[in-house]
């Protein structure tokens, strides 16, 4: 399996016009000849990307079961161009939305870790919305969402900003906080904060029309367990499964971790597969 995952070549897309443009870089796997289930679709974090230890591991269940997967790296992120400063949750949904539809699977499961679970979330929203012969996406057969971080921006981080912080938001447009993850300081701009506010989830019924698993650690000191019993509450139409990792932190990242994770992902295959057979 490590072959078939280390000869994998990135593919570039442009997305968006004049200076917005920028190449937005995505690993395509091929689905095996005659696999008709759903392609997997990874969406990153916030300041993560495509060659995470999940999504790896995504990669290889795909290429285990003969699946399709996409992955991407939102611009300012991994090897896609464009600068991270100027990166907003619509930005970065409008790659998400270009990429799968360039890549045009018929049916798609969408994974989403934290803010790739906001993203995940808002494009069920667009499928829906922006439906029509000619911008048609897949069917959504499923999602999972591994401590996803909908409508952080206005649920997390703007209710503790200190006076320091707005003080640089409104003098600079940004601030910066200190990283466990990484040497360099997270930066959050006010671009991100107001285009946060546009794309809210939690304020109304979220209707993805497919079944969706939860994964949430307990123990996540980045997004509380409560938020994710929040994001439930928003989705009362659908089948939704939450399940709570006593002693999980937020990345789930661990080897008991990821196998609940793949787990997740073959129920969801298992159920789209049932669902497509005749009564």
């Amino acid at each position: 399996m490590s072959d078939q995952l280390s000869n994998a070549q990135p593919q570039f897309l442009t997305v968006g016009e004049g200076e917005a443009a920028r190449e937005i870089a995505m690993l395509v796997r091929p689905a095996q000849v005659g696999n008709g289930a759903p392609a997997l679709v990874w969406l990153s974090g916030y300041r993560s990307d495509m060659s995470g230890t999940k999504a790896m591991e995504l990669d290889g269940l795909a290429a285990e079961l003969g699946l399709a997967c996409i992955r991407l790296d939102y611009s300012g992120h991994g090897l896609s161009g464009g600068s991270f400063g100027d990166g907003t949750i619509s930005r970065w949904l409008e790659e998400a939305l270009a990429v799968i539809r360039h890549v045009a699977p018929e049916r798609v499961i969408l994974v989403g870790s934290s803010m790739g679970g906001w993203i995940a979330l808002r494009l069920a929203q667009e499928l829906v919305r922006q439906g029509g012969p000619k911008l048609a996406g897949p069917e959504l057969a499923g999602m999972v969402l591994i401590a996803p971080a909908p409508d952080f921006t206005s649920e997390l981080i703007e209710p503790n900003l200190k006076a320091k912080e707005l003080k640089s938001l409104a003098e600079r447009g940004y601030f910066e906080e200190r990283s466990q993850y990484s040497p360099e300081p997270n930066i959050y701009t006010r671009a991100l904060i107001e285009d946060g506010r546009e794309n809210r989830v939690l304020d109304g019924i979220i209707e993805t029309g497919c079944p969706v698993h939860i994964l949430q650690g307990m123990k996540d000191p980045d997004v509380p367990h409560a938020h994710a019993m929040k994001l439930v509450e928003h989705l009362p139409a659908d089948d939704v499964v939450l399940t709570f990792i006593r002693d999980g932190d937020h990345r789930l990242s661990r080897p008991g971790d990821i196998a609940l994770l793949l787990s997740a992902v073959k129920g969801i295959i298992r159920s789209s597969t049932n669902r497509q057979m005749p009564a």
